[in-house]
């Protein structure tokens, strides 16, 4: 990611904050609907479960100007999906259900730029979680 796509992944993520429930509740809605078998993997309840998603997505935003120091961490969270069933061609499809459910919180503020942003940010986020995951298998 090139510093200027940092910048605006941490402006725009600081608009999704206010509204971070509803968001995490776009994402979770988009991505069962791609994949209902993804559904299983999750508790019932999915109230915690958004806002460790959110807690997790502002933790890797605002590190981005530090990727060395969250890298580690990103790469364990991936070995730790990989154990509850988390396969590499997920990772695909929770990407599409994020800038999906990115669109919908951010309405016009999702601009192009800031939607290659975003791209760029998830695949850096999936390639070092999708590493972890092979370092264990």
């Amino acid at each position: 990611m090139t510093p200027a796509q940092q910048t605006l992944v941490q402006a725009s993520f600081a608009k999704v904050v206010p509204i971070a429930d509803t968001a995490a509740t776009l994402f979770y809605e988009d991505l069962f609907r791609r994949d209902p078998s993804l559904r299983a993997l999750f508790k019932e309840d999915m109230a915690e479960q958004r806002q460790k998603l959110m807690a997790t997505i502002g933790t890797a935003v605002a590190s981005l100007g530090d990727w060395e120091s969250i890298a580690p961490a990103v790469a364990a969270l991936g070995e730790r999906h990989a154990a509850y069933g988390v396969r590499t061609e997920h990772y695909d499809t929770v990407g599409k259900a994020l800038i999906t459910a990115l669109q919908k919180g951010l309405g016009d503020a999702f601009t192009p730029e800031v939607k290659e942003a975003w791209l760029a940010c998830y695949a850096a986020v999936a390639a070092e979680m999708i590493g972890g995951a092979k370092a264990t298998t």
